[in-house]
This record gives C-alpha cells, structure tokens and sequence, in this order.
C-alpha cells in the first residue's frame, strides 16, 4: 500500500512537474522573443545612424572635391607674398646698414683703407662688413 502511494504520488506530481517545464519554456522563449525584438530595434537604429554617417563623408567628399584646398591656397600664396617682402626689406636694410658703416668709416679714418668686394647678395655683404669690423677691433 506504501508503495501504491507513491506511485500515484508520482504520477500526480509528473504532470503539474511537465506543465512546469512546459511553462518554463514559453516564458523563456517569450523572453528570447522580446530580446530579439529589443536587438532588432538596436539594428534599425544603428542602420540609420550608419547611413546619416554615410551622407555625411559623402557630402564632405562632395565639398573638397568642388574646393580641394582654394582657401590654404589663397592663404599660403598671402604669406609666401609676405615673406617676400620682408626678404625685400630686409635686403635693403643690409644695404643700408652697409653703407652706413661705409660713411662712418670715412668719418672715423678719412678714407676707406680696405678695398671691399662688391656682392650682388646683400646677406654676404653684411657678413663681409661685420667679418671688417671684427678685424679693427
């Protein structure tokens, strides 16, 4: 009788026990359902994020190659044009400085007593008189 009683023990607790496992496995096939969908939203997103990139290197594309580089090249030929100008002054102020110490020379000694080369590069010919003024002293 013992035995009797466990079987239909037994018996009574299998099928509550496989509506538990049945019950178990939509619930977790619900849950799997509502990640996937959660994930495919997440695509949906990152899809447009994706393509709203894509636009825009296509439209930075599309601007450099109307403008490659006009505005750094207009900017670069202004200061290579300044740059030129200060080469320009800063010749003509050797110049100057040049004949200025030629004139003190005349004033302080008379006359010139060294012969100086003639340079066409002003830098050389401000080396060349500082190279003098080292020697007097």
């Amino acid at each position: 009788m013992h035995k009797e009683k466990k079987g239909e023990h037994k018996e009574k607790h299998e099928p509550h026990h496989r509506e538990s496992i049945e019950e178990q496995t939509l619930h977790s096939l619900v849950e799997l359902q509502k990640v996937h969908l959660h994930l495919a939203e997440k695509f949906d997103k990152l899809t447009v994020q994706i393509e709203n990139l894509l636009a825009l290197f296509e439209l930075a594309a599309r601007n450099f190659a109307k403008q490659p580089s006009m505005q750094n090249t207009e900017k670069d030929k202004e200061f290579l044009d300044k740059i030129d100008k200060l080469l320009d002054q800063n010749k003509l102020l050797a110049k100057g400085l040049s004949l200025m110490e030629e004139k003190m020379r005349e004033r302080l000694y008379g006359t010139t007593s060294i012969q100086k080369p003639v340079f066409r590069d002003p830098n050389q010919q401000m080396q060349h008189s500082q190279g003098a003024r080292l020697e007097e002293i």
